[in-house]
């Protein structure tokens, strides 16, 4: 028989428990003894599901034994097992219990660890947590975990930081051998193994600006919903160092994550993985896809003067231009005259990036075939784009993360082969709008247009990124040129407290550009908050006390509200943080993202009469301690979120 071992903390950065333990009142049942008595245990389990308030087929099926064909919930663990039914039972149920034996002969009430979700901050961050539950034969082998120290009775991670870092939080399961009689009963045990508690996970996380930048994300939304926007329901929010530690991560919607512990009904499942509610299971900031928008533009400016376009312009700015027969328009009708490159991130001028977008296509293309070849080489504007770590997992300590996509040609062609059945079969040529283009992709939905090439130099067009990707690469900008694997988890800390590993973002690769162009770029992006496109949406703000870079970005979608990017770091002159908002069909950057990333700003600093996340600004930079009888200690400086 296993004995589990007492699963591991995650905390905060402070020691703010965000998953613990602690003891309860667990009420089980063994299935031998009950159905040893005269009608099978029936009068047993009717009276135990009438006291604990459960639908007796409820408790029937928790009791079950797993097998093929038994849907959950079923009992994944070995027949002689007790079997936990209801893990928070009162003082008052467990005194009735074990006063009245023979009224509920095999039930036992025992105090017993259990896992606990600290609110508010599990609610707040729990697509990152992920979640427990008993682990299948399947997933044994999976894992290739040792059949003695797993069973049915373990709870092991799921998703989130728990799946990620299972095997250490888990510890090593304890073992009884034990004989048992013809009729099933225990008669002795012959051997033990206690089991070994496991580690404690800190994380970068502050309790306190995950709450504050979950709650400025679903405030954002909800201004955005009473302003008309009434589809814009979900979004997400990274705030991250500059050098790949994660601070906090909003996902909108969320859930309670301890809906877990005692095993999902229909409708909470429905609730959870269902789209009715907005799929609160997903974590937008690293699977949720979108364009870009004019975020994105650092890219095109970087590949613009790598490949020898001249910082200084002048680049004239129509309302619109023509490109290969097709009209693309500015966000404004104005003519904004001619500028440099800065002025035209300042100003976010899309067609100045249209004309640079086309003539370097031009320069990529110099035969027609080679622009429907899907072995013909990466196009310039393409490699950058690589470069800056978008379309590829950024490696994040967390499972199942999308990689976004960078439309390469050989994308491209094996997109058009994937979908040409369906354009063929409901284009029209002179159909409606959705119609028409479905049947030119049918024709040539294969060849990297000029078209293509100008939409991804805005971010927009096939261009999709993860608020994670967007907020690595604006970290890269702001730190010199280095992308990082960014990390949640901090340390590992033994169950005596001693730190058992060190946890730190790996560098990932090098944007291929000169600091000097970073500088270039970088003094763009604090014009944007000061004079450009983000000015309205900061006016007031404090800047003299905190400089903020900052690139707006509004995504445009075919017969939707277009999605809400900001892309932010800060101080500017040493940038210490990024902040990224992205909000799908909410409208425009600078109204939407701006104003809820100027919120977390606050936040973090304590700013515009906001409690500061950090005393000074400052994230800790020592591990909180364990004292002898396991109470965690915040690093000097520092307090507990209460």
């Amino acid at each position: 028989m296993i004995v589990p071992s007492v699963r591991g903390r995650i905390l905060d950065d402070v020691g703010t428990p965000l998953v613990s333990n602690h003891t309860a009142l667990v009420v089980s049942v063994n299935r031998v003894l009950v159905a040893q008595q005269a009608d099978g245990g029936i009068s047993v389990l009717h009276r135990l599901a009438k006291l604990l308030h459960m639908n007796y087929q409820t408790l029937q099926q928790k009791i079950r034994l797993c097998a093929p064909g038994v849907s959950q919930p079923c009992w994944q663990g070995s027949p002689y097992q007790p079997i936990p039914v209801d893990q928070q039972a009162s003082d008052a149920v467990a005194l009735q219990i074990m006063e009245s034996q023979r009224e509920f002969p095999g039930v036992t009430a025992q105090v017993q660890p259990v896992i606990n979700y600290a609110q508010p901050y599990s609610t707040d961050a729990a697509q990152m947590l992920g979640y427990l539950q008993p682990i299948t034969p399947q997933e044994v082998a999976q894992r290739h975990l040792p059949e003695t120290g797993f069973s049915g009775v373990d709870l092991v991670g799921q998703a989130g930081l728990e799946y990620e870092y299972d095997r250490q939080l888990h510890g090593t399961a304890g073992q009884q051998v034990l004989s048992v009689n013809a009729a099933g009963a225990v008669t002795a045990i012959h051997h033990q193994t206690p089991a070994v508690p496991g580690d404690t996970l800190v994380t970068s996380l502050n309790a306190q600006l995950q709450q504050d930048t979950q709650n400025a994300l679903a405030q954002a939304i909800a201004r955005a919903q009473a302003e008309g926007n009434v589809d814009a329901t979900t979004g997400a929010a990274v705030v991250m160092t500059t050098h790949g530690r994660v601070l906090a991560m909003a996902s909108y919607p969320t859930y309670n994550p301890a809906v877990w512990t005692g095993g999902l009904s229909t409708r909470q499942f429905r609730n959870i993985f269902g789209t009715r509610r907005g799929e609160p299971i997903l974590n937008r900031a690293t699977q949720g896809e979108y364009a870009p928008g004019s975020t994105w533009k650092v890219t095109s400016t970087a590949a613009a003067m790598a490949h020898g376009f001249s910082a200084a312009g002048p680049y004239s700015c129509p309302g619109a231009v023509t490109v290969a027969g097709h009209v693309f328009n500015n966000w404004t009708a104005s003519n904004l005259g001619p500028m440099s490159l800065h002025q035209a991130l300042v100003m976010s001028c899309d067609t100045v990036f249209y004309q640079i977008a086309y003539q370097m296509w031009l320069r990529d293309n110099p035969h027609a075939d080679l622009t429907a070849n899907p072995h013909a080489p990466v196009q310039q504007m393409q490699k950058m784009e690589l470069a800056f770590g978008f379309g590829r997992d950024t490696g994040i300590d967390l499972p199942e993360e999308s990689p976004g996509t960078v439309p390469t040609r050989q994308w491209l062609y094996y997109y058009w082969k994937q979908y040409k059945s369906y354009w063929c079969r409901h284009g029209r040529q002179y159909g409606g709008y959705i119609q028409q283009i479905e049947y030119d992709n049918c024709q040539s939905g294969f060849v990297w247009t000029p078209g293509q090439a100008v939409n991804a130099s805005i971010g927009q067009g096939y261009v999709t990124v993860t608020p994670l990707q967007l907020a690595r690469a604006y970290a890269a900008i702001a730190n010199g040129g280095t992308l990082y694997s960014p990390r949640i988890g901090e340390a590992l800390l033994s169950p005596s407290g001693k730190v058992a590993a060190r946890i730190r973002p790996p560098v990932a690769g090098h944007l291929p550009v000169p600091r000097s162009m970073l500088s270039y770029i970088k003094a763009a992006l604090v014009d944007v908050v000061t004079q450009g496109t983000a000015a309205g949406a900061f006016s007031g703000f404090p800047l003299g006390k905190l400089q903020i870079a900052a690139k707006t970005g509004t995504a445009e979608v075919a017969g939707g509200q277009a999605t809400s990017v900001f892309a932010s770091f800060a101080p500017a002159g040493n940038p210490e943080y990024v902040v990224v908002v992205m909000i799908p069909k909410s409208g425009e950057g600078a109204d939407v993202s701006a104003p809820c990333a100027r919120q977390i700003w606050d936040s973090i600093y304590g700013l515009e009469g906001h409690r500061a996340a950090f005393p000074g600004g400052r994230a800790p930079t020592q591990l909180p301690g364990m004292s002898a009888d396991g109470a965690i200690i915040a690093p000097a400086g520092y307090a507990r979120s209460k």
